[in-house]
């Protein structure tokens, strides 16, 4: 998930977030509207009325890249593959899934649901400018048909075939299905998603240097994105060959030191944490169950460290919770490297702490692995 998303609800019991950076993407759009568009084909109508309909159209086209993100969303539970969240930001939306599709016919329905969604809102949008331009102020009309061009444009564009856009995805199921091979079909998806986004960064700067128009830089920015989530994908391609089928009890620390919710903070301060040399702990509850984390910073920030351990904590996120049989692999690319996830709970089927994994161990046997290296023995923590 991007860094500083705030929750906003759910959506079919799907979480939805909106990162800060949506706020850029609403006033561009509402100033392309009201500053350029509609007064040049409506002229002499009121700066108020071109604002308030450009920043209503922004709204709704956003709205829009939600149902996007939502149709991704709802045919993957409806399949059998978990969604963490949806997240709306600068370029458009997320689905995060917490695991892949186990066949390439999964991901196809999966990945055409959202340009599907996007096309059908543009024709319905642009079939009501043809119903409603009689009796409609021609302001909202225009408005509404850049709303169904906008749409079609992104189910165009989605369809690009380079990860990570839609169309990447569908170059993705394609070649998993005619080698069998899944991580080869990633490497090749993201290879043309490096090549795409090279493509657009070069046509965006032809446009700003030789027609002086800054909407070049839109481009620039897309193919930059593009090309470095290809990067991504490709070397967790590459890292996923190499880790093969390693799980996550093979590298996990084991009987790791805990603190418990319910301890004194000032206790744990002066008479257990100097015989300690960690600086993260998960923090559980009676019954061993992890219910949070807390690191060396906590403790330096808090204004005040009366009161318990778990006031101090913070929460431990749902996708922090792995199971000892989960691959490596697979928690590499969907659950680390997230803003504020110092560790990973390993639990047994009850719930029950019986290891961690750091963002280390993973840099750590990624290293080993791609020098050939054997796997260290997983380590225990002393008691």
């Amino acid at each position: 998930m991007l860094k500083w998303s705030i929750p906003v609800g759910r959506v079919f019991g799907i979480r939805l977030y909106l990162h800060w950076s949506l706020l850029a993407t609403l006033a561009l759009i509402t100033a392309l509207l009201a500053g350029s568009i509609l007064p040049a084909a409506y002229p002499g109508r009121s700066i108020a009325e071109y604002w308030s309909v450009g920043a209503l159209a922004a709204v709704v086209f956003v709205l829009s890249l939600a149902a996007h993100e939502l149709a991704h969303s709802v045919v993957a539970v409806h399949d059998g593959v978990p969604v963490r969240r949806i997240t709306l930001w600068l370029l458009g939306g997320m689905s995060e899934l917490q695991s892949e599709p186990n066949d390439p016919r999964t991901e196809l329905r999966i990945t055409l649901a959202g340009p599907l969604t996007s096309l059908a809102i543009g024709i319905a949008a642009l079939l009501l400018v043809v119903l409603l331009r009689d009796v409609a102020d021609p302001v909202v009309t225009g408005s509404l048909a850049w709303l169904g061009i906008a749409n079609v444009v992104l189910a165009v564009f989605n369809m690009l075939p380079g990860a990570p856009l839609d169309g990447g995805r569908v170059l993705h199921a394609v070649l998993w299905w005619r080698s069998g091979d899944r991580l080869a079909a990633a490497a090749g998806a993201a290879r043309s998603g490096r090549v795409l986004g090279l493509i657009l960064i070069t046509l965006g700067g032809i446009q700003v240097l030789f027609t002086q128009n800054i909407g070049g830089l839109w481009l620039i920015l897309l193919g930059w994105f593009l090309r470095n989530a290809a990067n991504v994908e490709l070397m967790n391609a590459s890292m996923r060959h190499q880790l093969g089928d390693l799980e996550v009890g093979q590298i996990m620390t084991r009987t790791p030191t805990v603190v418990h919710a319910d301890d004194d903070v000032r206790t744990f301060v002066a008479d257990i944490l100097p015989r300690l040399r960690h600086r993260t702990f998960p923090v559980v509850d009676r019954s061993d169950r992890p219910v949070g984390v807390l690191s060396l910073q906590d403790l330096t920030h808090a204004a005040d460290r009366a009161g318990v351990i778990g006031g101090l904590a913070r929460p431990l996120a749902d996708e922090a919770r792995i199971r000892p049989d989960a691959r490596v692999e697979t928690v590499i690319s969907t659950a680390v490297l997230r803003p504020g996830m110092d560790l990973l709970a390993v639990v047994d089927a009850s719930g029950r702490l019986v290891g961690i994994v750091t963002a280390t161990d993973l840099r750590r046997v990624c290293e080993r692995t791609s020098l050939g290296l054997p796997l260290e023995r997983p380590p225990t923590d002393p008691e």
